[in-house]
């Protein structure tokens, strides 16, 4: 799929000319499959560490407040410091993203554990909230088609020297990897990693700016792409269980190959125009989240 990403756009290769081959590759299409990979494979991951948190399948950070928190913070970057640069936009996004990725797990604390499927609700209602609130900002600004490219992640905008930050998500996702085994007893539960000697809060809040970075980074980049960190980690969770070690891995790469999938299908699907991947994982990844609310109870919790 990365190589045949390569070759499908508007502009056919096997048609080009020679000199603009390459400057195509090396600008544009190379760039935006490599900011397809990166995103996928740390969103997934970044799923696979919240649901791990939270103790709850059902939940993910762009459905759960910390995707629309990110956005709050780039819409704040860009009022209070017009032209404010890439990395102060993600620095805000991150910030914001972990308030209320902080806010999230604050209310589900509150929420019986007999009823699993509470948490994705309030975690639902809780981003819609937040999310309404940037719209709101966004209309007193004038800035709603602005916050629209936020909203819903693309890859046609994606170019050399606009998609770097990427990077950084995913050599976060990768270091999460350093402390699976750390994220693995985490999912314990909070007395029994105590009682195991895990530092609980410490390694909960480094799980939350590691989902707060990569959540910024790909929002301030490419926007919102929801359902990759709910659909991969629960697929992956059933084939390697609940041990981080070797499921990390397999979690990278099927994001990576699910985004880079909903990237070609949008790009062919009404060529030569294209579907935001966004739209397209949205709609895939909203039939799953149903399949796991009402055929796949048995992965809560």
């Amino acid at each position: 799929m990365a190589l045949a990403s390569l070759f499908v756009g508007v502009i056919d290769l096997t048609q080009a000319e020679d000199a603009e081959i390459w400057p195509l590759i090396r600008d544009s299409r190379f760039p935006r499959t490599v900011a397809t990979l990166l995103t996928g494979a740390s969103l997934a991951i970044a799923g696979q560490i919240m649901q791990t948190i939270a103790r709850n399948r059902f939940v993910e950070p762009m459905t759960a407040g910390t995707g629309q928190g990110a956005a709050l913070g780039i819409l704040l970057a860009v009022i209070l410091v017009p032209g404010a640069p890439l990395s102060l936009q993600m620095l805000l996004a991150s910030g914001t993203a972990l308030c209320s990725s902080l806010g999230f797990f604050a209310l589900t604390r509150r929420l019986p554990p007999t009823q699993p499927l509470l948490v994705p609700l309030v975690g639902l209602i809780y981003g819609g909230v937040i999310g309404a609130a940037v719209t709101y900002l966004a209309y007193q600004a004038d800035m709603l088609q602005v916050i629209e490219i936020w909203m819903n992640g693309e890859f046609s905008g994606t170019l050399r020297g606009r998609y770097e930050l990427l990077w950084l998500a995913g050599l976060a996702a990768l270091l999460s990897y350093l402390v699976a085994d750390q994220f693995s007893i985490l999912g314990l539960g909070e007395q029994v990693s105590l009682n195991l000697g895990l530092k609980y809060r410490q390694i909960v809040l480094l799980g939350l700016i590691m989902i707060s970075i990569v959540s910024g980074l790909t929002v301030v980049t490419v926007g919102m792409i929801p359902f990759v960190g709910l659909v991969v980690p629960n697929l992956i969770s059933r084939v390697a269980g609940d041990n981080l070690r070797r499921a990390l891995p397999l979690t990278a790469i099927a994001g990576a190959g699910l985004v880079l999938a909903a990237d070609l299908l949008g790009r062919l699907v009404i060529h030569p125009f294209e579907m935001p991947a966004g739209t397209v994982i949205g709609i895939v990844g909203a039939a799953m989240f149903l399949w796991l609310l009402y055929g796949g109870k048995r992965l809560a919790g």
